[in-house]
């Protein structure tokens, strides 16, 4: 054990904190030895002939690019806006380290201007993504059409500025990362646009959420991890770890502390004994460090009261367990607001929030915070990459950042084929798409009409399909086609309608109509989420009315929609992860943008019509012929010798 470090540190505040609040020094760092500016690229191109080259956008510290290196790229161009993360890229990788900003569309000319002399083989980047909200979305379509309004105006959308760039630069490979929030926050759309574009570019894409500890990351941590290849196929993930990492393995070699509350934790630079008999995953931390040494293993003081409560939590002790004379904030708001990690588990989630308030990471045997290289080592950034900037900066690019062992699995199942007899790309699911979309059209012209989005479906229509879903096909027909047609509800029709209710429960939510007869102008389009909220529809009425009106990009996850989706995937994500691995799923059949409510519709009626649980009739499916799953034991792909896609409509 240690005692308390000696690193230089400003004291900025006292106040009623508990303890001095101290800003640390600033490190500054060394340029990699093989850095290269602007003006110098070309003779950086040059030495680097023959190799395979990477640029990382919104790279932030570099945890990707790390990972693409760790894969087999070299690191060409590291692209972001935080100065004290390009400092941090231009020290730990060669190439071109450049802070731009890509909201700027001159700014990215510049850098596509910059990048045309290279061969590019793989752009990949975290975007700084604002899902769209529903109600965001709606009001962007609003403003476009009826306010002039440019799509692409939408400074904050940064993954526009990431497509952008990939769309001009055109590299083998495309890899990007997110927050799983990204898709689930809004049905995938910005996700399925992504696809949609990249495929009818040539590429094939595969999306997945993917749990870092699967590839040696100790910590729980999902990303969503979109990829895309124009020279085949086929994406082949490196295997998953087993067993996965715990703590003990990644920190547990790290010196220890003797301190007090108050004291200062730790130091830029430590001793650290190399006799130790590590675990796998800290030998690999420690390749390439400084021998005997560890490089900025440092924390906050602890506040007296904080201190003595650390030493009598456990990794199961719940912020509530604490005395009410512990606690500095209210129990019910902040279930999880003091949590000390197990030695034996795998840490939470390591997040930027680490760089303002580290008492989610409490250290599972001393009365302290994790330290910057813990941090580090929980998202498995080796001992030999430093982070410029004070303590918090560092703290706040490593809580940010993609985890270079995922980074690495992710970059891996991009690698080129070794042979030159490339195969090239099939647009199997820009096709499967079209299909599904046409064979939509040619039903909603028959007696189904009612489930599709079309010219005919208005709001009342809508309304009143998604009052009643879920009831018995013959009855959704009859009342359907008894209000085609219908513009509004007036009161005569509306005691009409009931009259034709078939049971109780029909009559009941049908009466929920009552609520929006004398509204005025109601039943206009573009008043869709106002008579939504009238009629009191449910999530699950509000998603079938919203799509029946074409009006939006969303999923609609029911057991009909669930079931195709992963019959065609050979998944069981109707079964379990209906909300993540069901929407991936169902994004590749749905798509983005125009058809989509239409192909959604389609999926819906197949669901209840063909690919039923039961007695499923493949035969006239228009996704047999993609399906991996296929119900009745006939696999209609293998009718296709040359191996292409079968047309069933």
């Amino acid at each position: 054990m240690l005692e308390a470090g000696k690193n230089k540190e400003t004291i900025v505040a006292a106040g009623g904190y508990g303890v001095p609040l101290r800003k640390s020094d600033r490190l500054q760092l060394p340029l990699n030895d093989d850095h290269c500016t602007i003006e110098t690229f070309g003779d950086w191109l040059a030495r680097h002939d023959g190799e395979r080259l990477a640029v990382d956008l919104f790279t932030g510290a570099g945890g990707l690019s790390l990972g693409i290196q760790d894969a087999g790229w070299t690191i060409a161009a590291g692209v972001d806006f935080d100065e004290r993360a390009v400092e941090t890229h231009a020290s730990n990788f060669p190439g071109l380290s450049l802070r731009l900003d890509l909201a700027e569309v001159e700014v990215r000319d510049h850098l596509v201007q910059v990048l045309s002399d290279a061969k590019i083989d793989l752009i990949a980047g975290g975007p700084p993504c604002q899902p769209f909200s529903r109600a965001g979305r709606n009001k962007i379509r609003d403003l476009v059409l009826n306010h002039g309004r440019d799509p692409d105006d939408l400074r904050k959308e940064l993954w526009r500025a990431y497509l952008d760039i990939v769309t001009r630069v055109r590299p083998r490979a495309v890899l990007m990362e997110n927050v799983p929030d990204m898709g689930l926050a809004d049905d995938f759309a910005v996700i399925r646009i992504l696809q949609d574009k990249l495929e009818k570019m040539g590429y094939a894409t595969e999306v997945r959420l993917a749990s870092a500890s699967d590839f040696g990351v100790p910590q729980h941590r999902k990303r969503l991890i979109l990829l895309a290849r124009n020279d085949i196929d086929f994406f082949d993930w490196p295997d998953e770890k087993c067993p996965q990492p715990t703590l003990r393995d990644a920190i547990a070699d790290l010196p220890g502390f003797n301190f007090g509350p108050r004291e200062l934790i730790g130091d830029r630079e430590l001793t650290y004994d190399e006799s130790q008999d590590l675990s796998e995953l800290a030998q690999e931390m420690r390749d390439g460090a400084e021998p005997g040494v560890v490089h900025d293993h440092m924390t906050r003081a602890v506040r007296e009261d904080d201190y003595a409560t650390f030493n009598r939590m456990t990794s199961t002790t719940l912020y509530s367990d604490l005395d009410e004379s512990e606690r500095r904030y209210r129990a019910d708001s902040f279930t999880d607001k003091y949590k000390r990690l197990g030695y034996g588990d795998l840490s939470r989630t390591i997040t930027a929030h680490i760089a303002k308030d580290g008492y989610w990471y409490i250290h599972p045997e001393e009365p302290r915070t994790l330290t910057v290289r813990e941090a580090a080592r929980v998202q498995t950034f080796p001992d030999r990459f430093r982070f410029a900037g004070t303590r918090s900066d560092a703290f706040r690019q490593i809580g940010n950042a993609v985890p270079p062992q995922l980074g690495r699995a992710a970059a891996s199942a991009l690698k080129p084929l070794e042979s030159d007899d490339v195969p090239g790309v099939e647009p199997l699911w820009v096709q499967v798409r079209e299909e599904l979309a046409e064979w939509a059209r040619a039903n909603r012209d028959g007696e189904k009409w009612y489930s599709y989005p079309a010219p005919e479906m208005g709001p009342v229509q809508a309304a009143v399909v998604a009052l009643l879903a879920g009831t018995r096909e013959l009855d959704l027909a009859s009342i359907a086609e008894f209000v085609r047609g219908w513009k509004r509800i007036t009161p005569g029709r509306y005691l009409d309608l009931l009259h034709k209710a078939p049971t109780r429960s029909a009559y009941k939510r049908l009466g929920r109509l009552t609520q929006a007869i004398d509204v005025p102008g109601i039943w206009n389009v573009k008043r869709r989420a106002e008579l939504a909220r009238l009629l009191e529809l449910a999530p699950a009425q509000e998603a079938v009315f919203t799509m029946l009106l074409g009006q939006d990009d969303l999923l609609v996850l029911n057991q009909a929609t669930l079931r195709v989706a992963a019959r065609v995937a050979g998944s069981e994500s109707d079964r379990t992860n209906r909300q993540t691995t069901g929407r991936v799923d169902l994004s590749r059949l749905v798509g983005a943008e125009e058809d989509a409510s239409l192909r959604l519709a389609a999926v819906q009626v197949i669901g209840r019509t063909l690919c039923t649980a039961e007695d499923p009739n493949c035969a006239e499916c228009p996704l047999a012929n993609v399906c991996r799953e296929p119900q009745d034991g006939t696999d209609l792909r293998r009718e296709a010798a040359d191996g292409t896609l079968l047309s069933v409509l």
